[in-house]
């Protein structure tokens, strides 16, 4: 197969990759730049931003610089599984009064500033008041089970019923059963992609079973409040440069040890999403007010 084949297959979302990075390479580059450069990026010069706490999954190979932040997910009305947002609330942040979106979650600030970077701190659906719906909703074209689903429709929990025994080829069955969803993306705005993924490891993480002692006691009291029924998230933004990475979603994995991993074919960074962490990132500000 031809290099740039195997770089960008068909299935990989490529011309969503170039939509996304055209809009946001100048961000994108700032966020991996120099500490210099971020420094300047995070001044007073639009709302928010600074150094982050946040949990993410891990990141562990390839050029990608930290993990992915983590969604934190409730199922509501029995079966429909939502995104949690924070309450908004004023704050005073560099001698300025702004607005934020946090809550305490398992002793950690869940913040929208979690999501500020690669250009997302500039899409409607991240502001902190923003009026829009926090359910995810399915979105065809990376997963085959997914095109028999409508696009719009709400994920919920009898779609995963087989998660326990899923696979696609890729890597081992079993691990858990993936889907791409939008998130507070209703109407003529910018996409938030997210992934979403039901896996018995989830509630072993959260029990902290067997290998997964090893997470911390932080980490573990999110992950109660911030998963359910086996379900997480995180937002689906390649930390180097705003790919579209996916869990079990591209043949060309394998050759880099990902086919179980959540895999980047831009440029083949890998994380693990059974490895959540708690880092810092410096989140770029938003859009002044």
């Amino acid at each position: 197969m031809p290099l740039d084949e195997d770089k960008y297959p068909s299935e990989s979302g490529r011309r969503r990759f170039v939509k996304g990075v055209v809009g946001s390479a100048a961000l994108g580059t700032v966020a991996t730049g120099t500490a210099a450069t971020v420094e300047m990026a995070t001044s007073a010069a639009g709302a928010g931003g600074g150094i982050t706490p946040f949990i993410a999954i891990e990141n562990t190979d390839g050029p990608a610089p930290r993990g992915m932040p983590m969604v934190p997910i409730e199922i509501k009305n029995g079966n429909e599984i939502h995104g949690t947002w924070p309450e908004v609330e004023t704050v005073e942040r560099q001698g300025r009064e702004i607005q934020v979106a946090q809550m305490d979650m398992g002793g950690i600030t869940y913040s929208s500033t979690w999501y500020q970077y690669c250009g997302v701190q500039t899409y409607e659906g991240i502001v902190p008041d923003a009026d829009q719906d926090n359910a995810f909703r399915s979105s065809s074209g990376t997963y085959d089970w997914q095109d028999e689903v409508e696009d719009g429709s709400v994920l919920t929990l009898d779609m995963f019923d087989d998660y326990e025994e899923w696979g696609n080829g890729i890597g081992r069955a079993g691990l858990g059963k993936p889907a791409v969803a939008n998130w507070r993306s209703e109407g003529d705005v910018e996409t938030i992609p997210v992934q979403v993924l039901r896996s018995p490891e989830v509630s072993k993480m959260v029990n902290g079973e067997g290998r997964y002692s090893s997470l911390s006691g932080t980490v573990r009291s999110f992950l109660e409040e911030a998963t359910s029924d086996d379900v997480m998230a995180w937002l689906n933004k390649c930390t180097h440069f705003c790919c579209v990475p996916g869990f079990k979603a591209y043949d060309g994995s394998a050759k880099f040890g990902g086919s179980d991993r959540v895999y980047c074919q831009c440029h083949q960074s890998i994380y693990n999403p059974f490895n959540p962490i708690e880092t810092t990132y410096t989140a770029l500000p938003r859009p002044d007010e």
